[in-house]
């Protein structure tokens, strides 16, 4: 059979499984992202049916599905929303940073993987998934609540801190040095830097000149624009998800609202093809080693997530409810970490690196949705318990014996409830702050 008919028939079976495989996840409501995995790693190395002629342009296409997720997560905010976040919430990202990245470096340490696959893993299991969350929040009507706000700053310093980490990663995975590093990181600070003036100075007149009425224009300006500026920024050995993550940013208003429309589509396709791909350069066999430092990672790194969605949601003011919720939303890990764990398989790095990453992610990209939705009522009734056991018995006894002036209506009840927290809660769903 000719190369060109093979190519097609393999990967139109690709995307056509891959359509199937959104479908059933959209049925049962839960994140497509790992069934997408599971087909890669079906169809990788060691699985049931390997790729031939199409993998090289599966390969092209993950590339591209990096970067336009990168663009679209940079359209969703302003250079001057990313700017005030820096200035409000910068102690929350900094506590999300320790507590986030710090168990996926002893993690590796621990395994004898060295210090480069440390910084790797640390950033695995730092990021959480914008696109997940996002999702989430919407499935469960909480765009509006108070606690939003403060999940959404997190996620953004998380996207600001990868353009700092991810030229570091290349760097490093390149073999650089001290000095060839801290050029790199130097330009990319540098790049970062100009486009964040350019955005908060220009970005008027740079919507404006990229604006068209036809959205075939329109589209074609604006994906033109951003494959030229992420192809020069890894030319300077800055990644090109972070310059495609800046254009983004660049734009605004109605600019940004159309792209975010026309790309919406290209984005998912090639999602979808980025997380087969990095399935595909995953041997199935490897996971079962490296199941159990997942899981453990999995446990400790979701907890660390809550505690720091609670604590931030503290700092906002936040009621007890919130800060669950907040805490149980940020549990989700997805694109960023697969994305980061890629760069480390390309690079020959360690090899069970990418099965580990494969399963922490599978794992978290299942339980995220689960946390975001019963982390609350869950700590809600065992503080509530709690609360109960420590009440003193006699308290009532007591009332009723001295007359009952402070009988059921009064202290008894009263004891009972503060503990429930179930008087008009300031966040919740529907309120806006």
């Amino acid at each position: 059979m000719h190369s060109s008919a093979v190519f097609l028939i393999e990967f139109g079976a690709v995307i056509l499984g891959l359509g199937l495989l959104g479908r059933l996840a959209g049925r049962f409501q839960f994140s497509p992202i790992p069934l997408y995995l599971l087909a890669g790693l079906a169809f990788g190395e060691g699985g049931l049916l390997p790729l031939g002629t199409s993998e090289e342009f599966v390969a092209t296409g993950a590339e591209i599905g990096v970067i336009l997720l990168l663009l679209m997560l940079g359209l969703e905010y302003t250079a001057s929303d990313l700017v005030s976040n820096l200035k409000t919430q910068y102690r929350a990202g900094l506590v999300d940073a320790v507590l986030n990245a710090l168990p996926g470096a002893v993690m590796a340490l621990l395994l004898g993987w060295g210090p480069v696959a440390a910084v790797v893993l640390a950033g695995v299991t730092w990021i959480s998934s914008s696109g997940v969350i996002a999702k989430v929040l919407g499935d469960l009507g909480r765009l509006g609540n108070r606690e939003t706000p403060v999940i959404l700053s997190i996620l953004v310093l998380e996207d600001l801190a990868m353009a700092v980490y991810l030229p570091i990663v290349t760097a490093l995975l390149a073999g650089a040095g001290l000095a060839a590093g801290s050029v790199t990181l130097a330009i990319a600070l540098g790049v970062a830097g100009l486009v964040l003036f350019l955005a908060v100075r220009y970005g008027r007149h740079i919507s404006r000149f990229v604006s068209s009425d036809d959205p075939e224009k329109l589209l074609l300006v604006v994906l033109g624009l951003t494959l030229l500026v992420a192809g020069i920024a890894q030319q300077l050995q800055v990644s090109a998800a972070v310059g495609a993550f800046l254009v983004g940013i660049a734009l605004s208003g109605e600019v940004a609202e159309g792209t975010h429309h026309l790309l919406s589509p290209l984005r998912d396709l090639f999602a979808a093809v980025f997380f087969v791909f990095f399935g595909l350069h995953t041997d199935p066999a490897s996971i079962p080693p490296v199941l159990l430092p997942a899981m453990t990672l999995a446990v400790l790194t979701a907890s660390t997530k809550i505690a720091t969605g609670y604590w931030a949601a503290r700092r906002a003011g936040i009621s007890k409810r919130g800060r669950w919720r907040a805490g149980g939303t940020l549990v989700a890990r997805g694109e960023f970490s697969i994305v980061i764990a890629g760069l480390a398989v390309t690079a020959g790095i360690e090899p069970s690196l990418g099965p580990l990453a494969t399963a922490y992610v599978l794992i978290l990209v299942v339980l995220g949705p689960l946390t975001a939705r019963w982390t609350e009522p869950v700590a809600r009734r065992v503080t509530a318990r709690l609360a109960a056991r420590r009440e003193p018995a006699p308290a009532t006894a007591t009332a009723v014996e001295g007359g009952g002036e402070a009988g059921v209506g009064n202290g008894g009840d009263r004891v009972a409830e503060e503990p429930r927290e179930t008087v008009d809660d300031p966040d919740a769903v529907g309120r806006r702050s």
